[in-house]
């Protein structure tokens, strides 16, 4: 796992930290039994408070997602998303194909956003009128 921040978000340091584990679960790149980087890993090379990492440790085992065990290190405890590696492999592959022909037609990052936005349901998708 490699943390990397975006100062300039908006969001706080240690949400930044919980939302990159929960998606590297999503994306089964962690997978249960997998230990996290330590807290003085993730201080050396982000620059940041021990004590913001912890917070984002912690936050991530009051989840259910992660147990610490003292002296030995943080470990996933369960993964998140609902389909298999395979699964999500093969629909990665064909996002990908998506993606290209997207941008082959002319279309940038936002209009590709918005045309997902289009089709999910829920608050995500902005309704026009």
């Amino acid at each position: 796992m490699d943390f990397h921040l975006d100062r300039g978000s908006g969001v706080a340091t240690y949400l930044q930290l919980v939302q990159q584990v929960k998606h590297a679960l999503r994306l089964g790149l962690l997978r249960p039994g997998d230990q996290l980087p330590t807290a003085r890993e993730v201080v050396a090379k982000l620059a940041i408070n021990p004590n913001t990492v912890l917070k984002a440790y912690r936050e991530l085992e009051r989840e259910g997602l992660v147990t610490a065990s003292p002296g030995m290190g943080t470990f996933v405890r369960r993964g998140l998303g609902g389909a298999s590696p395979a699964v999500q492999a093969r629909l990665r592959e064909r996002l990908a194909g998506w993606v290209s022909d997207c941008r082959a037609a002319g279309l940038d990052h936002e209009d590709m956003a918005a045309l997902v936005a289009s089709v999910l349901p829920g608050p995500a998708r902005e309704e026009t009128a």
